[in-house]
Parts: C-alpha cells; structure tokens; sequence
C-alpha cells in the first residue's frame, strides 16, 4: 500500500499541530525572555539595551561598600548559567564552590564587562535554544538540587534579571 503525498502532509501537519499544542507554556516563556533581553517589554527597555550603556569606567565603583555594576552583572550571569546546567542535567560537582559564584569575587584581572555581557548572552541564548526543543511536561519535572520544578525556575529567571536590571540601571546614574 503506497501513502499519498496528501496522506503524507495530514500527517506531517497533524505532528507539527500535536507538538504546538503541547509546549504552548514554553514557547510563552521564551517569548518572555527574548521581550525582556532584546524586546520592548513593558516596563521599558530590555536587559540587553541598558546593559550596552553602561560607562564600563564605572563597572568597578562600589557606593557606600554595596555590590558594583560588575557584581551584580556576574550575579545575573550565575543565574544565567545555573538555569542553562539544570536544563542540560549538567551534575554540580562541588555546590560550595557553586554557591561562592553567586556573589562572585570580581577580579579585575579576570572579570570585566565585555566578558560578563558575552557571558550572560551566550547562557540566555543556550537556555532559549534548549527550550526550543522541550515541551511543557519538561515545566513539572524538579530541578536537580533544588526543591522546586523547572516552571518556577524559568519564571524566577526571568524576574531576577528585570530585579537586577533595575538595579544596574540605577546604580549607573547614580555612580
């Protein structure tokens, strides 16, 4: 029995219908995440815009003995790349030296601006890639190491870069 052309695309369309329906929760938050980092979302301009702006003569400045702009820029990189190993099931072989990048040691020998700008685009652009491919039941599975499932990760990813946006936005006029 020979399957018609026309049998051939019902089908091709019936799976392309299936899977578009079945990660409509993911492909939201990569909408989310693209509009924040290089979209217009609604609370003004997006991640990638403000951070290009910043007068990298300040990126080291720390008012009052608060956390720099290269601090805070390396802390959205730490969450960036964490989220990117939870979803490539990446095994953290030591958590202690895990949890000291968090509010990493700025050495301005190894760490700049450029570096963490390139750093932060490249995890965001992995994690929206990886997301591409997952449908939403990925949403409920937990995250290794965490109490908590990959819907609250994301979601949480997503309003820790607009929190710390905020601050850098800040802080570079301020300072």
């Amino acid at each position: 029995m020979q399957i018609q052309a026309w049998q051939k695309l019902f089908f091709s369309f019936n799976l392309l219908a299936y899977f578009y329906t079945m990660n409509k929760e993911i492909r939201a938050i990569i909408s989310s995440l693209e509009n924040i980092l290089n979209g217009h979302p609604w609370y003004g301009r997006a991640v990638y815009e403000i951070l290009e702006e910043i007068d990298t003569d300040k990126q080291f400045i720390r008012p009052n003995g608060n956390h720099s702009l290269l601090d805070l820029l390396y802390h959205m990189v730490t969450w960036a790349e964490f989220t990117q190993k939870r979803i490539e099931k990446e095994p953290i072989t030591d958590m202690e030296a895990f949890n000291a990048l968090d509010w990493r040691s700025i050495d301005p020998d190894q760490h700049d601006w450029q570096s963490g700008f390139i750093a932060l685009k490249k995890a965001h652009d992995t994690i929206i890639e990886l997301l591409h491919v997952k449908d939403d039941a990925f949403l409920d599975e937990k995250v290794d190491y965490r109490n908590y499932n990959f819907r609250f990760l994301l979601n949480g990813l997503i309003q820790h870069n607009i929190y710390h946006l905020g601050q850098v936005a800040y802080l570079g006029k301020l300072i």
